[in-house]
């Protein structure tokens, strides 16, 4: 029998103590991912639970939601309210809810005095008038906005140590910035010839909110392009990796699994290298990331190695003669792509090593 996750509250917390923690949006698929993570944390106390709908409810049991979480956690699920997070003693939140509900309670968990770790795309973009175009909303966080950071913990993690506010990266923009960033920092890559990146995700990285698409007959058996040329990763994909829009072409795809995602990107390199410099190139840039493994020259990851893991896989094959590369880029979107990653982020965040809970 489990033992059940020990709840605490921050006050009176020693040296060594585990950080108390705050999960909101607990009944969703990434919240439930992020629970599971957390319950074998050495250094996490799980503060309170909190979704932002309880049936009508004042609280509600999270084995309603997620049945393989019975036994572990003695807290219940209460409506999402920043008072009530301070008020049991949390001192991280992670926010694994919609853009919206992100940006209408992240200002005041920030002016509670709470560090947290959002993974909505409501502070990933820089430029607040971005999100009317690809979110729909318009952005009134302006100062939550300034100071949030890229959680992207391969590439920013100096920044996010410091950070009050992370911004979990995408699912996607996880798969492909990590594909292309090594080629483009280095200055390999032509840009004028032309970036696409085709990506196929399982159905869970469209979230737990039911919509017709997501109904069982119209994803099993069947393979779906969408959100061609507008989808909403697509900016927070150029801003990571300094592409313009003209220059990139990202298109999305369901697969008819329930979790992971494999990219394939398309580049061409603008000199001439070996596939033993390419592999070079992307270990060096990857040899201190504790949840990327580099494939040899030629051997191409898949799904299958990354489900129910925390780690991206990156592969490649090169046609020398023509500069042609293909970047082959796996992760379980539950994981690396959303939960892992907020735990990663939360590591940094702490001082921990990143793979501390993950492994």
């Amino acid at each position: 029998m489990q033992t059940a996750v020990q709840i605490t509250a921050a006050e009176g917390r020693g040296a060594g103590a585990p950080v108390p923690a705050a999960v909101a949006g607990a009944s969703g698929y990434a919240g439930g991912e992020l629970l599971a993570l957390l319950a074998r944390h050495p250094f996490v106390s799980v503060a309170c639970l909190m979704a932002l709908a309880t049936d009508g409810k004042e609280s509600m049991s999270i084995e309603a939601a997620h049945p393989k979480l019975r036994g572990r956690f003695r807290a219940a699920c209460e409506p999402l309210e920043a008072a009530r997070i301070a008020a049991a003693g949390a001192e991280v939140v992670f926010l694994a809810t919609p853009h919206e509900a992100s940006l209408e309670v992240v200002p005041a968990l920030l002016e509670l005095g709470l560090r947290v770790v959002d993974l909505s795309g409501a502070f990933r973009l820089k430029e607040a008038a971005a999100y009317a175009r690809w979110y729909g909303f318009e952005h009134k966080a302006a100062a939550a906005l300034a100071e949030s950071v890229y959680g992207l913990p391969e590439f920013e993690a100096p920044a996010i140590r410091r950070g009050r506010l992370v911004a979990n990266p995408g699912c996607y923009p996880t798969s492909v910035i990590l594909a292309l960033a090594p080629l483009l920092r280095a200055g390999w890559a032509d840009r004028s010839a032309g970036i696409v990146a085709d990506s196929k995700s399982g159905a869970t990285g469209a979230g737990r909110k039911p919509t017709e698409k997501l109904h069982f007959p119209e994803v099993n058996e069947n393979l779906r392009a969408y959100s061609l040329f507008h989808h909403r990763h697509v900016p927070e994909m150029l801003q990571a990796l300094e592409l313009s829009e003209g220059d990139f072409t990202f298109t999305p795809h369901l697969l008819p699994i329930t979790r992971g995602i494999l990219s394939t990107v398309y580049a061409r390199l603008a000199g001439v290298h070996t596939a033993e410099e390419v592999e070079r190139l992307y270990r060096q840039a990857y040899a201190e990331a504790p949840m990327v493994r580099v494939y040899p020259a030629g051997t191409l990851p898949e799904i299958q190695g990354v489900a129910g893991t925390q780690f991206a896989d990156i592969g490649f094959a090169l046609d020398a003669p023509t500069r042609r590369l293909i970047v082959v880029s796996a992760l379980d979107n539950l994981g690396k792509g959303a939960a892992g990653q907020a735990v990663q982020n939360f590591n940094l965040m702490w001082g921990f090593p990143q793979e501390t809970g993950l492994l």
